[in-house]
C-alpha cells in the first residue's frame, strides 16, 4: 500500500502506484484538467511521474509560482521548436527561466532582427495551437551524443559531454522537436495557452564566457492569464517612463561613460541629491550609537586571504601590483619582488583591524562602527546596468562586534532602524527573508546552528514575518534580506544584516570578557540603503525624478513674465537662499508657459512667478509640479512654506 500525503495532511492510499496524473484525477476531474506537474517531497517532476512510494505530495497548477515557472520554461521550448521550423540550421543552446522572464540562446550565421521576433510568436501560437503531446524519454549518454552529432548540434553535444558517465539524461519530444532537458515540463503544448509574448533581443556568450563565440538571446515572457500578462506589460512600460537613466540626463543629475565603465560621474544636481541621502543616514546612524571611520582603498593580499575573500571573491577584485622600486640609477624604475595589493571589495577585514587597536573589554561592547566605504568589484561590462549595477560603489557599511547575549538586542534594533529609514522614503511594503548556510561555506556547523538561531530569535523578537531561503547565506554566515515594493510594484533587496562569527575568528579579533580571559566577539554586517548608487536609482525611479522637497536638487525656481519684476524676483531669489532652500532663478526673455514646461520636464517641485503685480504686492502665483492650480502668496509666506516642506523627515 502506497500512502501519498497531501499539504492538507490528508492522506491517500493506493494499491498500484499511481503516475501523477493519475493522483490528480483522484481527487477531482477539474484538478486533473488544471494539474500540470507534480511534487514530491518537495522536488517538481512531470505528471508523467510514477509515485512509487510513501512521499509528500502536491498537485502543481499554472496559477502556483512553479507552475508560472514551468510555462515559462516550455515556453522557452517551444520558442526554440518554432526557431528551428522558421530558420532551418539554427543551433539552440540553452534556454532557462529567468524572474518573469525566459531566454533562449541560439547560434545562427544571419542576426536575428526585431521583425523576426513576430513571426517568431506567431509560430508559436501555431505549435499551441496543434496542442502537440510532450513527452520524456530516458536515453544513454551514447544514444544523446550521436543523435544531436547527427542534428549538427555542437552546442548540445558539449552539454552531453559534460554529463558523467552512466547518468540517464532527460530528452524531451514535442511533436518533431526534441531537446534536452532536466524538466518538468507540461503535458502538452496546448497547455502554456495565450499569456505569453516576446520581448527583445540581444547578444550573449556561450556559457557566460566573452573568450567563447556570441549567441543571439531572444527573451520573452509567460503568464498563467492573459489579465497577468497585460499587468505585467503595462509595468514594463511604466518602467521604461521611469528609467533611472532618462530621468537622471533630463534632470541633469550624472553621467556614465566608457571610459569609467561602471563608475558614475555626478553632476553638481545629482551629487546635491546624493549628499542630502548622505547627510540622512549619517544622522539616524549618530543617533543609534554609531562611530564613523575610513578606512584604506588599498590592503595587501595576505589580509584578504586571512579574511577567505581572496579565495571566494578574488576574480572580482581588482588587483595590482606594489613593486619595490630599484635602488640602481640605471635599472629599471621597478624591479624586484612584488607582492599584490587589493582594491577593497568590502570594509569588513579593515573594521577589524580598527577593533583589534588596543584592549577592548566586555564593557566597551557592542561597538558599532560604521563607513561611507567606497569600493569596487570587477563586474562583468554585460551585468552593468546605469546605477543599479556599478564596480564603484559607496555602501552605508557599519559592523557591529558584540557580545553573544547581545545579538538580539542589537538585529531588533538594526531591523527597527531599518523601517524607519524605509517607511521615511514611502516604502512601506518591506518583506523578510532568513538566508541559511551555504553549500561552500565556512565555520562548523555548530557555528551555524548559533547563528542562525541568534538571527531567527531575533525576527521572532520584532514580530517581522519573514520567509527561510535555504542556502542564501553569505560564505562567513546567515543574513537577513530586507526587499522593499516600489511605487509600480517592483521588488528590490537592499538592506541586510549578517551574523558572522567565523571573521572575528579569522582576523583574530577579541575582547577580554567579565572573567579576564579572551573572548572573540560576534560581528554583525549590515547595511540599510545597500549602496548609494543603486538606491538612488530606485529612489529615482520609484519618484519618476519627482523627489521630495528636501530631497529635490533645485526646490523652487523664481522666474518673471516681464522685466519689471526682475529686481524683485532676485532680491526673493536672495532672501528663500537665506532661508536654507535651493533655489533658481530664469528671468530669461521667454514666455512663462515655455518657462512653466521646461521647468517640469527638469522635475522642479514649485515655481514662483512675478509679473509687474506680484512685484508691487510682494507675492508670488506658485505652481507645483504635477498640478495644475495655483496659489497666490506673500514672499514670507512662501519661504515658510517651501522651509516647513524642505526639512528632512528625521528633523520635523
Amino acid at each position: 500500500m502506497i500512502k501519498l500525503t497531501l499539504p492538507d495532511g490528508a492522506v491517500r492510499e493506493f494499491e498500484e502506484a499511481p503516475t501523477g496524473f493519475e493522483f490528480a484525477l483522484s481527487i477531482s476531474k477539474s484538478l486533473s484538467k488544471k494539474a500540470i506537474a507534480i511534487k514530491m517531497d518537495g522536488k517538481v517532476d512531470d505528471l508523467c511521474s510514477v509515485l512509487d512510494r510513501d512521499m509528500a505530495i502536491e498537485v502543481i497548477t499554472p496559477d502556483s509560482e512553479e507552475g508560472v515557472e514551468i510555462l515559462r520554461h516550455d515556453a522557452a521550448h517551444i520558442m526554440a521548436q518554432a526557431v528551428q521550423e522558421l530558420f532551418p540550421g539554427t543551433q539552440d543552446t540553452i534556454g532557462p527561466v529567468i524572474e518573469n522572464e525566459f531566454f533562449y540562446d541560439f547560434y545562427r550565421d544571419e542576426p536575428f532582427h526585431e521583425d523576426d521576433l513576430a513571426k517568431i510568436e506567431k509560430r508559436m501560437s501555431e505549435i499551441v495551437a496543434r496542442n502537440l503531446e510532450i513527452t520524456r524519454e530516458i536515453w544513454t549518454r551514447d544514444q544523446a551524443l550521436k543523435y544531436f552529432e547527427d542534428a549538427g548540434k555542437g552546442y548540445k553535444v558539449q552539454l552531453v559531454s559534460d554529463i558523467p558517465e552512466g547518468e540517464a539524461i532527460r530528452v524531451y519530444r514535442q511533436g518533431d522537436y526534441l531537446d534536452l532537458c532536466r524538466g518538468p515540463h507540461l503535458p502538452s503544448t496546448g497547455r502554456l495557452g495565450k499569456a505569453f509574448k516576446l520581448m527583445r533581443l540581444s547578444g550573449a556568450y556561450w556559457r557566460g564566457d566573452a573568450k567563447n563565440e556570441q549567441l543571439q538571446r531572444i527573451y520573452g515572457t509567460a503568464w498563467a492569464s492573459e489579465k497577468e500578462l497585460k499587468a505585467h506589460l503595462r509595468m514594463i512600460e511604466e518602467a521604461e517612463k521611469r528609467d533611472h537613466r532618462k530621468i537622471g540626463r533630463e534632470m541633469d543629475l550624472f553621467h556614465m561613460q566608457e571610459e569609467a565603465q561602471g563608475s558614475v560621474c555626478w553632476h553638481p544636481k545629482g551629487y546635491t541629491v546624493w549628499l542630502e541621502l548622505e547627510n540622512y543616514i549619517r544622522r539616524k546612524l549618530n543617533k543609534a550609537g554609531y562611530q564613523e571611520v575610513k578606512t584604506p582603498q588599498l590592503l595587501d593580499a595576505k589580509l584578504w586571504e586571512q579574511s577567505g575573500h581572496w579565495g571566494k571573491f578574488r576574480e572580482n577584485m581588482f588587483v595590482v601590483p606594489d613593486e619595490i622600486p630599484s635602488t640602481d640609477d640605471d635599472a629599471p624604475i621597478l624591479t624586484g619582488e612584488a607582492k599584490l595589493m587589493a582594491i577593497k571589495p568590502m570594509n569588513c577585514p579593515a573594521h577589524i583591524q580598527i577593533f583589534k587597536q588596543g584592549v577592548k573589554s566586555y564593557r566597551d561592547l557592542p561597538l558599532r562602527l560604521a563607513e561611507f566605504g567606497c569600493c569596487h568589484r570587477n563586474e562583468a561590462h554585460g551585468a552593468l546596468h546605469g546605477l543599479m549595477r556599478v564596480r564603484q560603489m559607496t555602501q552605508d557599511d557599519a559592523h557591529i562586534f558584540c557580545r553573544e547575549d547581545q545579538i538580539s538586542g542589537e538585529c531588533v534594533d538594526f531591523c527597527n532602524l531599518l523601517m524607519e529609514v524605509y517607511a521615511d522614503f514611502g516604502f512601506t511594503e518591506v518583506s523578510v527573508k532568513l538566508a541559511t548556510r551555504p553549500e561552500v561555506r565556512a565555520g562548523s556547523d555548530d557555528v551555524w546552528d548559533r547563528a542562525e538561531k541568534g538571527l531567527e530569535d531575533a525576527l521572532k523578537e520584532t514580530g517581522l514575518e519573514y520567509e527561510i531561503t535555504p542556502g542564501e547565506g553569505a560564505f562567513y554566515g546567515p543574513k537577513l534580506e530586507f526587499h522593499l515594493k516600489d511605487a509600480i510594484g517592483r521588488s528590490w533587496q537592499c538592506g541586510t544584516i549578517q551574523l558572522d562569527f567565523v571573521l572575528p575568528e579569522r582576523l583574530d579579533a577579541s575582547y577580554i570578557g567579565e572573567d579576564s580571559g579572551r573572548h572573540r566577539p560576534v560581528m554583525l554586517h549590515r547595511a540599510v540603503l545597500g549602496t548609494l548608487e543603486r538606491f538612488l536609482g530606485i529612489l529615482i525611479e520609484n519618484y519618476e525624478g519627482k523627489f521630495p522637497l528636501w530631497m529635490a536638487p533645485v526646490q523652487a525656481v523664481v522666474a518673471t513674465i516681464t522685466q519689471d519684476a526682475d529686481e524683485y524676483a532676485q532680491e526673493a531669489v536672495e532672501f528663500l537662499k537665506s532661508k536654507g532652500l535651493r533655489v533658481e532663478s530664469d528671468f530669461r526673455n521667454e514666455k512663462i508657459n515655455y518657462k512653466v514646461r521646461e521647468h517640469s520636464v527638469g522635475k522642479v517641485p514649485f515655481i514662483l512667478v512675478a509679473g509687474r503685480r506680484e512685484a508691487e504686492e510682494r507675492s508670488f502665483s506658485i505652481r507645483t509640479l504635477g498640478s495644475k492650480e495655483q496659489r497666490v502668496m506673500s514672499l514670507e509666506e512662501a519661504a515658510d512654506m517651501l522651509a516647513a516642506e524642505a526639512t528632512p523627515p528625521d528633523l520635523r
